[in-house]
């Protein structure tokens, strides 16, 4: 196996696509699927999944390349120091559910580095991506939440995945919507007084399940239901048709204004309130390093905690 190999994995698992992949090397299509085949032939297994819609990491593929990145990543390292051009490019990424908070974190650290030093990368992105990005390597920190609900199933796929979730702050359900919503104005918002209008959600894929969802309350029936792909078009929807989504309470007016409130989620004896319990996952035993724990640090500061130099530990995957 050759780095140049380990190179073309990587960015086929990047690009989602050979001919995508191909494109971005600059290699004809059949190279780098003989590349591919010949990786697999020596490795005894098969790396990629192909589908009529694209392609995925098999089991095994997933954790070779979690540990090929790892190499790969040592050799960019190594060039950059001894390399002709000397220079080192650290790297540093971040998956996430939409909260507009890790974005503006983002932003607020990425002030303190020079980017034509470093390569950064930020992806809202599902939350089965969020899990997938950090076991393989592509994002150094993932973030999302546990609630009642989905904290037996997710923390299963942590030990499973040997990722730790570190929790960060903790919130009942919120309803957000446009200021112009005929709700808007109300102290809190119970779950009758929503069904007439459409509940926002984010697609998580086919065949995904109720626990991978970024809403809290997820496992309610609502009759009217959208499914989108980013946080743009439900600021769109909220004001265009009085959709609303269920989140966590913590808004970025920097980002998205002031034109959006977040009005506290009223339970009755048969919509009970949740908690949703916000944190970030690492691969297990990992030791934040300068940029992880300056984004860790940003977050807490977005979410009005104080910024603490160490964390107190993972919570209990069990």
């Amino acid at each position: 196996m050759t780095l140049q190999q380990i190179h073309y994995l990587m960015q086929i698992e990047d690009a989602g696509s050979i001919n995508r992949a191909a494109e971005q090397l600059y290699v004809s299509q059949p190279a780098l699927t003989s590349a591919l085949r010949e990786a697999e032939e020596e490795l005894g297994f098969r790396i990629f999944n192909r589908t009529s819609r694209g392609i995925s990491l098999t089991r095994d593929g997933a954790e070779f390349l979690s540990q090929a990145r790892q190499i790969y990543q040592q050799y960019d390292l190594l060039m950059g120091k001894y390399g002709s051009e000397r220079r080192i490019r650290q790297k540093f990424g971040i998956s996430s559910q939409h909260y507009s908070f890790v974005v503006e974190a983002f932003s607020n650290m990425t002030k303190h580095y020079d980017t034509a030093e470093y390569q950064f990368s930020i992806l809202e992105t599902r939350t089965g991506d969020v899990i997938r990005n950090v076991t393989t390597g592509k994002s150094d920190i993932g973030i999302l939440f546990l609630s009642s609900y989905n904290h037996r199933f997710l923390t299963k796929i942590f030990r499973e995945e040997l990722l730790e979730f570190h929790p960060l702050i903790e919130c009942s359900a919120y309803v957000y919507l446009h200021k112009s919503h005929p709700l808007a104005r109300r102290e809190s918002i119970s779950f009758e007084e929503l069904l007439p209008y459409p509940c926002i959600q984010f697609d998580q894929g086919s065949g995904s399940t109720a626990y991978l969802a970024e809403e809290i309350l997820i496992d309610r029936n609502y009759p009217r239901v959208i499914h989108t792909n980013d946080r743009a078009t439900n600021l769109n929807l909220m004001k265009s048709i009085h959709g609303y989504t269920l989140c966590s309470g913590i808004i970025s007016e920097n980002l998205n204004g002031t034109d959006f409130a977040a009005i506290p989620f009223r339970e009755d004896r048969k919509n009970r309130n949740q908690t949703m319990r916000i944190g970030y996952i690492l691969k297990k035993g990992t030791v934040p390093n300068e940029l992880t724990s300056e984004f860790i640090r940003e977050m807490q500061k977005c979410v009005g905690l104080p910024a603490v130099q160490e964390e107190a530990g993972a919570s209990d995957p069990g």
